[in-house]
């Protein structure tokens, strides 16, 4: 059930979008908006902006924005209605009594995976689950750590838990939406996982969101996880922060699988984490980000977990993050070392791990012979090419000081092709810069490919109706005077924005951005941000006549497809245009 207006009004007062914002931004202000790095894309200079006079923020770097909702569903990884829970916890501001159902789908399917996960833990502790408890114990796990990672076992069944969870009074199409069953060829169903030891995976609420499911041999594949789903991203979770978000230290080690973590989770360092199934993301750095300050990574000790460490690491400094990453000898993981040689050896692992330059410096070493001059020039110029991208001198001088003794070199040397590679760097950049200067109108495209722009400068002047509306509310009754309504748009989704703010007027609502949040999707509310964040005109009277005039000579050219004389129809615009003059830029 849709929220009032009123409600949406009242809720939005009482969280201003700065207020909000700054609790995961640092922003500063600069003229009347404030600036700060952007939570949801990585950048070095602030290009996200908050406007708290229109209470919308606008990213000029990715394009997100939107209200405080949206700001909301996006960080936090919310729906709309959930989002409006969550600023009403906040506000400490009742829920109305006939909006509380909206979210009945979702708390469904929640409770499904819930009754899913208990299924499968009650399997794991029955004589049908021996099996998977029996592994799980030879794995070194004790029975309070499979209570409290709720770990359980998926029978060899093809339907047990369909079964089980439809007699519960669930349907199989939910199960579906969850990836617990798949269709089979003949127009039924058949449980997804079967004969797997079962990991829930459980976001930072508390909710079972997802399953992993880990085979107790050889047989392919080895791990199999829940897909996406209306619960479920991978891209913006990680396994056990809800464990990991307690910890105080600012510090969290991320490790590369199940296992690893609740290894690490029994002895003792409940800051390990795991990306899911996927190479780590932006989105999960910057996850990382609002709970730690440094990051461990503590990859498999081969190559293929080295490389993944070393890429894991390209992705968390531009959080801002401090990366060390770990060298595990004589065990090809966390888990092994562990019980293999103990807590306190792991602990002092991780004292000595290395920082994220030093680990990347030791790679470049290992690809050259620094026995010969060809060697050693070669590994001197992929360093230099890397230290080149370091934005503190300070780093640039350390780093440049222990590439230069690997390579029999003056520090002065290597610091000057740091710097030819530095300049060549920037000047790359500002050629790229320039293109995109010079393409103003691939700019001016929304950043979503399916909202594009057929006729760009009519859509132009879409915008400036729909912003005009926004600040103007008498314009609407001058747009509606001209002739000029949503049915002449050429973007469908400026057209649904105008209908519907020209309805919020006819019926003496408010246009807000709670009530926008909640009738646009998500991408269109960001680039309505984004098109709220423009500058004002200053006379709205005249840009609203060159906004109409605009759309009428585009509705004049394609007249024909009407059945009218399209020159006929210029001519008559033309006319109207001597009449009350305009500069119709």
């Amino acid at each position: 059930m849709a929220f009032s207006d009123a409600f949406l009004d009242e809720l939005a007062a009482r969280c201003d979008i700065y207020d909000i914002v700054s609790r995961y931004v640092t922003l500063k202000k600069s003229g009347s908006n404030w600036f700060g790095l952007c939570p949801f894309h990585t950048e070095k200079t602030g290009s996200f902006s908050v406007n708290t006079e229109k209470q919308i923020y606008h990213c000029f770097g990715c394009g997100a924005g939107g209200s405080v909702y949206n700001f909301i569903m996006q960080i936090e990884n919310l729906t709309f209605p959930e989002s409006v829970e969550f600023l009403a916890n906040l506000a400490g501001v009742a829920l109305p009594e006939q909006d509380t159902s909206y979210h009945d789908n979702r708390k469904r399917l929640q409770e499904l995976n819930r009754d899913a996960a208990r299924f499968f833990y009650n399997t794991l502790l029955s004589p049908e689950g021996r099996a998977g408890y029996d592994y799980l114990i030879r794995r070194g796990l004790q029975p309070g750590t499979i209570k409290r990672y709720g770990l359980g076992f998926a029978p060899d069944s093809w339907d047990s838990l369909m079964n089980a969870m439809t007699a519960k009074g669930y349907t199989k199409a939910e199960l579906r939406e969850l990836g617990l069953v798949k269709p089979n060829n003949h127009g039924g169903f058949y449980d997804q996982f079967r004969n797997r030891v079962m990991f829930p995976i459980i976001d930072i609420r508390g909710n079972v969101i997802a399953f992993g499911g880990r085979v107790m041999d050889d047989s392919k594949p080895k791990y199999l996880n829940s897909p996406e789903t209306k619960l479920f991203s991978k891209s913006r979770n990680l396994f056990s922060l809800n464990f990991a978000k307690k910890n105080t230290s600012r510090r969290l080690i991320l490790a590369e699988g199940y296992m690893d973590v609740i290894a690490l989770n029994q002895a003792g360092f409940r800051e390990a984490v795991a990306s899911l199934g996927t190479a780590l993301t932006q989105e999960q750095a910057k996850l990382i980000k609002r709970f730690a300050d440094e990051v461990i990574i503590s990859y498999d000790a081969d190559s293929a977990g080295q490389n993944a460490a070393a890429r894991a690491a390209d992705i968390l400094k531009p959080a801002d993050l401090k990366v060390r990453i770990l060298k595990i000898p004589g065990a090809k993981d966390p888990d092994e070392f562990i019980r293999e040689h103990g807590r306190e050896a792991f602990a002092a692992l991780l004292e000595r791990s290395e920082d994220h330059m030093e680990f990347t410096l030791d790679r470049i070493r290992a690809g050259f012979d620094l026995e010969t001059d060809e060697g050693r020039v070669g590994f001197l110029k992929e360093a230099a090419k890397t230290l080149a991208r370091l934005s503190s001198p300070v780093e640039r001088e350390i780093y440049a000081s222990r590439a230069a003794e690997s390579g029999n070199v003056s520090k002065e040397a290597l610091l000057s092709e740091i710097e030819r590679n530095r300049k060549a760097y920037a000047k790359r950049a500002r050629s790229e810069e320039t293109r995109r200067l010079l393409s103003p109108e691939k700019q001016a495209q929304p950043v979503n490919r399916s909202l594009h722009y057929a006729d760009m400068r009519t859509a132009r002047a879409e915008e400036g109706i729909i912003a005009l509306l926004s600040r103007e509310p008498s314009f609407a009754q001058t747009l509606l005077a001209s002739g000029v309504g949503p049915e002449d748009f050429t973007s469908p989704f400026l057209k649904k924005i105008c209908t519907f703010i020209l309805e919020q007027y006819r019926t003496g609502n408010s246009v807000s951005s709670g009530a926008l949040s909640q009738f646009l999707e998500p991408d269109e509310m960001s680039e309505l941000g984004r098109i709220l964040s423009a500058p004002d005109t200053g006379d709205a009277a005249s840009a609203g006549k060159d906004y109409i005039y605009i759309i009428k000579e585009s509705r004049a050219r394609h007249a024909d497809a009407d059945g009218e004389d399209p020159l006929l129809a210029m001519r008559d615009l033309h006319k109207e245009k001597k009449s009350y003059g305009g500069s119709f830029s």
